[in-house]
C-alpha cells in the first residue's frame, strides 16, 4: 500500500491527469442525452483545468514550499530559496486552474497559456539538466518531464476543439 501511495504522490501531473479523465466522464454520464454539441470538450477541458491545472500546481506549491528540500533531492537538485519561487508561482497557476474552470474564454486560454509556458521551460531546464548534468534523477527526467511536455499539448488541443465545439 505504501509503494502505490508512493507512485501516485511521485507521479502526481499523471495522477491529476487521470483524475481529470474520470471527472469528465462522470459528467457526461450524468448529462442527460441528447448531449448539447461540445459537451465532450467541454467537459474535458474543465476537469483538465480543475485537475492537470489548479489541484497539480497546487500541490507543486505545497512540495516545493513546505517539502522544499525532500522535493530537491527527488529532482536532483540542490535545495536553494528557489524552490518557494517555483512553488508561489505554481500557487498562481493553481488559483487560475481552479477559477477557470467554470470561467470565461478568455480566462480559460490564460489558464492554458500561462502554465504551458512554464511547463515547457520546465521541460528545457530537465533536458538541460539531463544533457549537461547526467541528471537522470526521477524527478528531473521521469513522467513529471513527459507531463511537462505532453499536458500543456492536451489543453492547447483542447482550446482549440472548443473553439469550434461550442457547446449550446
Amino acid at each position: 500500500m505504501a509503494a502505490a501511495i508512493k507512485l501516485v504522490l511521485s507521479n502526481f501531473t499523471l495522477t491529476c491527469f487521470v483524475l481529470g479523465l474520470v471527472a469528465a466522464a462522470i459528467a457526461l454520464l450524468l448529462q442527460r442525452s441528447p448531449r448539447p454539441n461540445g459537451a465532450v470538450v467541454e467537459a474535458l477541458l474543465s476537469w483538465f483545468l480543475f485537475f492537470s491545472i489548479g489541484v497539480s500546481l497546487f500541490y507543486n506549491f505545497i512540495m516545493h514550499v513546505f517539502f522544499g528540500k525532500m522535493v530537491a533531492a527527488f529532482i536532483g537538485w540542490a535545495d536553494s530559496p528557489f524552490q518557494a519561487e517555483v512553488g508561489y508561482a505554481s500557487l498562481g497557476f493553481a488559483v487560475v486552474g481552479f477559477m477557470a474552470f467554470a470561467g470565461s474564454r478568455g480566462l480559460r486560454i490564460a489558464a492554458i497559456i500561462g502554465p504551458t509556458c512554464f511547463l515547457w521551460g520546465a521541460a528545457v531546464g530537465h533536458v538541460l539538466g539531463m544533457v549537461r548534468d547526467h541528471n537522470f534523477a526521477p524527478g528531473n527526467a521521469g513522467m513529471v518531464f513527459w507531463t511537462d511536455i505532453l499536458l500543456p499539448v492536451f489543453g492547447l488541443v483542447l482550446l482549440a476543439l472548443s473553439r469550434r465545439e461550442r457547446p449550446h
